[in-house]
């Protein structure tokens, strides 16, 4: 069977495990709040970041790398990337969530984590310009569709879902961009990502800005 390496509050984490539920691929869920999983961790990937899956004599590290895996490997009834043109706007979308709306998020959330003397202030604006510009962007681009790159589900949504989430914690979405707020809503309603945000509520005491009651 596949393990997962993952802590259930981790936002990249959460993008493999949407995967996964979406797929119902059965796997061994190795939470890295045991100190069990954390030595084991430790001895397959020296960096000790994860997610990281294991399949039989095979490490895959990464998110995206790991999804693409698993659908090579591990094919459900769910095609998260597909093939052709469709692909590199999944692709590109993927590569958005993580870049533009996780990075600048995680940039917030890690200064506060910081001793008060060694915190940026100057590199919080700065994140939190950048994603007022791609909430913009997003805004824009989701008009008249269901999920990132159109009808159907996808690796994109699977980046959303968590950067969207924590980003609204760090940097609320305008009320103005109602189409991005409506996706957000979406994509928190799927059963596969209620699940990851559900499993991932003991732990929101983590957060260092304070986990907000809307969601």
């Amino acid at each position: 069977m596949l393990k997962l390496y993952v802590h259930p509050f981790s936002s990249y984490s959460q993008k493999v495990l949407i995967a996964l539920y979406e797929n119902d691929t059965p796997f061994e869920y190795r939470n890295l709040e045991e100190p069990s999983a954390n030595a084991e961790l430790a001895a397959l990937w020296p960096l000790k970041r994860f997610p990281v899956l294991v399949d039989r004599e095979r490490t895959i590290l990464e998110a995206t790398a790991i999804i693409e895996y698993l659908q090579i490997h591990h094919p459900g009834r769910v095609r998260l990337i597909p093939n052709g043109d469709a692909g590199v706007e999944v692709r590109m979308l993927d590569r958005v969530f993580d870049n533009y709306v996780m990075t600048p998020m995680q940039k917030i959330v890690g200064n506060q984590l910081r001793p008060e003397p060694d915190r940026d202030a100057y590199g919080v604006i700065e994140a939190c310009r950048l994603l007022d510009k791609i909430y913009a962007w997003l805004d824009e681009r989701l008009a008249g569709r269901d999920w990132a790159c159109g009808d159907d589900v996808t690796l994109a949504d699977c980046a959303a879902a968590p950067s969207l989430f924590y980003a609204d914690w760090a940097h609320e979405i305008p009320r103005g961009f109602a189409n991005l707020r409506a996706y957000r809503a979406r994509l928190l309603a799927r059963p596969a990502i209620a699940r990851a945000v559900d499993e991932a509520r003991p732990y929101r005491g983590y957060f260092p800005l304070g986990a907000p009651n809307r969601d």
